[in-house]
């Protein structure tokens, strides 16, 4: 689990640190250039997370027998495809960015990728005094210079049986609180099997249900102290809030059982820069900027699941693998009482 914790810590504190030592450049260039570039640099970044904080929900169709309890260690990798590695950035759309060469777009690393080599542009700003003046920035990389190529998260997940067919389930992360970095992530959900409610559903061996689950994730990483521009308090957080509808079939055996579903996520992430930011233009003039922009985002999907599980006794084991736009990998051990 604390391995699991780093990573993730890992890859929300790398995707802003890589553009740091940037940030007087990119905001010198102005709030509208520096957000729009932020918005396209991280966007995959911030889809990735909530396809991985809304896989591990389910690990069978059936539901728990009345007043039953289910405790469960999951673990769930999100996969990231080429595509969300990269983004397009066209200088039409930028006031004061451009490129070396002129070129009208190039293609330039997300948080999720890697610039290699490094890829450079023009950024035009005015002095005062000697008006407009020019400086050469390096566009941040990603994760992918750090041998990263995946998104992880882990939880400790409950569930209870109130009622025939119902599930009641609640989910959370141990929560991070270090000097520079906070995590919190929790979610709450509730299970109905449908086949439940038929007169004959014991001789059938096959379950449908229905899942809703709400899966909250925030995290803050200050960097006050590591930053190269003047300033206090200065620190990006984000919020990712969702939700999982869900639709679950699968085998119901004493030992093993298969399990498959259709689900579609659907919330909204928020990520802010905050603080306060002495931006140098030129030699002689600087400006402080408060709480410089916050970018949010609509976050939505389909994705398809396949799985199995082990029951022996009390103990059980599950994996499945779903299939979206970032493709997830999710392993359970459960323990029903």
């Amino acid at each position: 689990m604390k391995k699991i914790q780093a990573s993730l810590i890992a890859l929300l504190a790398i995707c802003y640190v890589n553009a740091q030592d940037n940030i007087n450049e990119l905001l010198a260039a102005g709030i509208d250039d520096a957000k729009r570039f932020s918005t396209d640099y991280i966007a995959p970044a911030s889809e990735g997370l909530a396809y991985t904080i809304n896989s591990g929900w389910f690990n069978s169709a059936s539901s728990l027998k009345k007043y039953g309890f289910e405790i469960s260690v999951v673990g769930n990798a999100s996969f990231f495809k080429d595509e969300k590695k990269s983004f397009q950035l066209n200088v039409a759309d930028y006031e004061n960015i451009r490129f070396p060469d002129n070129s009208p777009s190039k293609t330039v690393a997300t948080a999720l990728g890697h610039n290699e080599p490094d890829i450079t542009v023009i950024v035009t700003y005015d002095d005062p005094i000697f008006g407009n003046q020019e400086v050469e920035l390096t566009l941040p990389t990603g994760i992918g210079s750090e041998d990263v190529n995946l998104i992880p998260t882990a939880y400790l997940q409950a569930s209870f049986s109130p009622f025939k067919g119902t599930q009641l389930k609640g989910r959370f992360f141990p929560k991070v609180d270090t000097e520079d970095v906070k995590l919190s992530t929790y979610g709450f959900g509730i299970q109905q099997e449908f086949t439940s409610w038929l007169p004959a559903e014991s001789v059938f061996p096959v379950a449908v249900s229905g899942l809703i689950a709400y899966t909250h994730l925030n995290a803050n990483y200050d960097f006050t102290n590591s930053s190269v521009v003047d300033g206090d308090n200065q620190q990006v957080e984000t919020e990712v809030n969702t939700l999982l509808f869900q639709l679950i079939v699968g085998t119901k055996f004493k030992v093993v059982n298969f399990y498959g579903g259709l689900g579609y996520i659907n919330g909204d992430s928020k990520t802010d820069l905050l603080g306060t930011y002495t931006v140098t233009d030129g030699v002689f003039f600087s400006e402080t900027i408060t709480d410089p922009f916050s970018i949010d985002q609509d976050i939505s999907g389909i994705r398809g699941t396949l799985g199995a599980n082990l029951k022996l006794g009390f103990f059980g084991l599950n994996a499945d693998y779903s299939f979206g736009e970032f493709d997830t990998a999710s392993l359970g051990i459960n323990f029903s009482f």
